[in-house]
């Protein structure tokens, strides 16, 4: 009965009077719902009237046999379970139905707890492969094209890049700004590639010092450095056989760099500490939001590496590039939002499509999703939605779609010129740390000065992490 909250239903072939009471008195005691009948013909009716968890099924039986009604099961209803029951002398019977696809066998005479036990072993391995079913669903309609929302000819121009490369285990590398779904067109090509049941791990490289992301990447061996007290398998290992995603590739430091160029070239590497090569079978997608070129051409990025890596580049268009996309994906978002906090999905009103089409998203389809999930919690779910709060009203109106140009004089306060470029240096440092994740040494090298620079200046401006809306 595992695996359900109702009890299980079983239903059992046999042409013998005797054995089809014994078993449904030891079934229906030990909770079961049981269904008898004395042919394989009459069992064959009966699954294709009424839904069965386990077929309890002799092996010889006149007309139909056990094993045809085994082929039939595993053809028509190929979550149902089989179990089948023969004679001592017909153990071959019992092998060619395991062969078959049935899930155990009994030799008769059947001993009851051997009996329950098989038939829990069946509804455990029938919880098992429904779950893993549920998973594999839920995979596809968070990472498959169903989530890459647009209709747009850039959009139609992705998926069919993403569709020609997936089933491959060429090297990719996506570029697109922060927002726009990298880590999301990563998870599509794994999940529709021959690796889509072998493991997805992600590593997020800006997110590491150059130490620590070299052992996450490539593991350690006991006591390779201070406080290595046990051998770490890194991600190459823990991806063997499936796909690493390395979002923000760009922040790799140079010696990681080379030992990560190593290993794209051989398939093998050391751990940290180590001297035994590690041989691994694994894909490997790249994200970044940087112009690696020009990385390469400022010597911050080795050429050989990002050569090796752009195999089959992607870009991912930023929203302001797809602006037909808007309202088709804030429909999408307030309708998941709605489901996820059970409330009535609204819709939106011309004035309200208008001005999301008006802002400029900095922080592309990300910005967009967080957005209407806000809208969505204001409005209280149902209705016309007729006015969107965007996050600040004063770049709405300096946005370019927003009509005729304003005078910059009209800015000055009565603070004059200082008051005003402290403004916009807040608003670009604050900016800078939203598109960067909060991450102050890529916000700094973004704004073109230092990271003790920008401390500073966050600190003269009295900027906190309230004021920093990460998308």
């Amino acid at each position: 009965m595992t695996g359900s909250p109702h009890p299980a239903r079983i239903l059992v072939c046999d042409d013998d009077r005797a054995v089809r009471s014994a078993l449904t008195v030891n079934l229906s005691k030990a909770g079961y719902v049981v269904v008898v009948c004395n042919s394989a013909e009459e069992g064959l009716d009966r699954l294709q009237a009424e839904p069965f968890d386990v077929v309890l099924t002799d092996v010889k039986m006149t007309g139909m046999t056990g094993l045809q009604l085994l082929l039939e099961v595993r053809t028509h209803w190929p979550d149902t379970r089989v179990v089948v029951m023969t004679g001592f002398g017909s153990v071959a019977d019992a092998v060619g139905a395991m062969k078959a696809g049935a899930s155990d066998y009994l030799i008769k005479p059947i001993a009851r707890d051997e009996l329950l036990l098989l038939l829990e072993r069946a509804l455990e391995s029938r919880a098992l492969t429904r779950e893993v079913q549920r998973l594999r669903r839920e995979v596809d309609s968070r990472y498959g094209f169903e989530n890459l929302v647009g209709v747009t000819p850039v959009m139609q121009e992705l998926y069919e890049q993403v569709h020609a490369v997936a089933d491959s285990s060429t090297l990719v590398l996506i570029h697109g700004e922060t927002g726009t779904g990298k880590e999301l067109i990563a998870h599509a090509i794994h999940y529709r590639s021959p690796r889509a049941r072998a493991p997805l791990v992600v590593v997020n490289c800006g997110a590491l010092p150059e130490n620590l992301l070299e052992s996450e990447l490539f593991g350690h061996e006991k006591g390779a450095f201070t406080g290595a007290m046990r051998t770490h398998q890194g991600k190459f290992e823990q991806a063997d056989g499936g796909t690493l995603f390395l979002d923000e590739i760009g922040e790799i430091p140079p010696s990681v760099q080379v030992r990560l160029l190593r290993v794209l070239e051989g398939g093998s590497f050391t751990r940290l500490g180590g001297e035994r090569p590690v041989k691994v079978d694994v894909r490997v997608v790249a994200a970044t939001n940087r112009d690696l070129r020009a990385e390469v051409r400022a010597g911050s990025f080795r050429a050989d590496l990002f050569y090796r890596l752009n195999v089959f580049p992607i870009r991912l268009p930023a929203l302001r590039e797809r602006a037909d996309d808007i309202p088709l994906l804030a429909d999408y978002f307030l309708r998941r939002f709605a489901e996820r906090h059970h409330r009535a999905a609204p819709t939106l009103h011309a004035d309200a499509i208008q001005t999301l089409r008006s802002w400029r998203w900095p922080g592309n389809v990300r910005e967009l999703e967080h957005l209407m999930e806000r809208t969505l919690l204001l409005s209280g779910g149902g209705g016309e939605i007729r006015s969107i709060r965007l996050p600040d009203e004063r770049e709405v109106a300096a946005a370019p779609d927003s009509g005729a140009p304003r005078d910059p004089l009209d800015e000055l306060d009565a603070g004059g010129l200082p008051s005003l470029l402290d403004r916009w240096e807040r608003h670009l440092i604050v900016a800078a740390l939203e598109a960067e994740g909060g991450v102050q040494a890529r916000a700094a090298r973004r704004l073109g000065i230092s990271r003790s620079n920008l401390n500073y200046r966050i600190g003269r401006l009295g900027i906190t992490l309230q004021d920093v809306k990460f998308a």
